[in-house]
């Protein structure tokens, strides 16, 4: 899935007290690293599509399938202890906690990542507890400690850091980033962990207890603010829509229609918005009427074609949110690579969680407000 990882770039600029705006930079996914090394096909073999166990927090072990960072596209640095040391990573609105490959973890995915070595660090403190975060066919196994964050101009005191000493399989090894840095609440936080944003909040580090993302189309120019809302990523108004749930960034949409017609979420149904997902995820029966409708076949996979001499003819899927629309028109909801098309609408069992990801905010620039647990949404530019 498509990931939003951030380039937090060491001159970033900062406008206003505890503004940040951070510039994000778009790099190679995971799935064409491994198609470059003729692994892809094994590996979507071995490892089911599975979103749903993410959003799954028995016992609070966080639960995230491999599958769901294959489409990474967007890398970036943070620093962590003193003096700095720095990592790349993945941005996700949809879990809560912050992790690392640390010096003690011998698989192999940490031979070929940064790892974080405490020893060097002369702010880092070991919390002495266990870090177990469940994946597909395995899990990252760590502890938690507390050391400094640098996320771009931001100094964040006392963060908990999470440094993984096993991680599974070898499809890491081929990774463009070193860890998961998350942005949803607390409460889906692993016990003793606190999310890197509360502990912003906590420290005054932002302007406002908010954040907000833009996702170029082009990949270029996006943008991450860290503490403000930014009117030049978008055009006319900020629409507002609770949250109903705060764990994830969760809420309710009304309808989903093509050309006027119901065709998902009939009577209302609950989404999420969703940076650490690239594709608009939904009950399989749902997404399969949304192929249907805009003319999409499936391929052995699970994955859905499109032919691309129909876009310009194929209908607008609309998501009717808080009582407003939002279209997503073919463009949006369409990947081109290589000659060859595919549907960003992807089935996920009988999970009634619809997961909104960059496929939806690409199109509508969108603010997560802590202060008044709400979603912002406009449409970008």
């Amino acid at each position: 899935m498509r990931c939003l990882v951030v380039l937090l770039a060491v001159l970033a600029l900062s406008q206003g007290s505890g503004v940040t705006r951070v510039p994000l930079h778009k790099g190679k996914s995971l799935r064409k690293a491994l198609k470059e090394h003729g692994l892809l096909e094994d590996f979507l073999k071995k490892h089911p599509y599975a979103i749903s166990r993410k959003y799954s927090n028995l016992e609070k072990v966080a639960s995230e399938p491999l599958a769901n960072y294959l489409d990474c596209q967007y890398f970036g640095r943070i620093s962590i202890g003193t003096p700095p040391q720095e990592f790349t990573m993945v941005f996700d609105t949809g879990s809560s906690d912050l992790w690392v490959p640390s010096v003690y973890c011998k698989s192999t995915a940490c031979q070929s990542h940064h790892r974080f070595d405490p020893a060097k660090s002369s702010t880092f403190q070991n919390l002495n507890e266990p870090l177990s975060i469940q994946y597909g066919t395995g899990s990252m196994q760590g502890f938690l400690g507390l050391d400094t964050v640098t996320v771009s101009s931001i100094v964040d005191p006392q963060q908990t850091v999470g440094l993984s000493t096993q991680e599974p399989g070898s499809v890491f090894t081929y990774s463009e980033f070193d860890g998961i840095l998350g942005l949803a609440y607390p409460s889906l936080a692993s016990p003793y962990s606190v999310p890197v944003f509360d502990n912003m909040m906590q420290n005054h580090l932002v302007a406002q207890d908010l954040f907000s993302v833009y996702l170029s189309r082009n990949g270029q120019g996006s943008m991450l603010t860290l503490g403000a809302i930014d009117p030049t990523y978008y055009t006319g108004a900020l629409h507002w829509v609770p949250v109903t749930v705060e764990e994830y960034w969760q809420f309710t949409v009304d309808s989903v229609t093509v050309n006027g017609v119901v065709v998902a979420c009939d009577g209302g149904c609950q989404a999420i918005l969703d940076t650490g997902t690239s594709m608009l995820v939904g009950p399989n029966s749902d997404i399969l009427n949304i192929q249907s409708a805009i003319g999409a076949t499936q391929d052995q996979y699970g994955m859905f074609d499109i032919n691309c001499g129909n876009l310009g003819s194929m209908p607008s899927v609309v998501f009717e949110i808080h009582g407003r629309k939002y279209p997503l028109p073919p463009s949006a909801y369409t990947s081109q690579d290589m000659g060859f098309c595919s549907s960003g609408f992807q089935g996920e069992g009988d999970s009634q969680l619809w997961i909104l990801g960059d496929v939806f905010i690409r199109e509508y620039y969108s603010v997560f407000d802590r202060v008044n647990n709400r979603l912002g949404l406009a449409k970008a530019i």
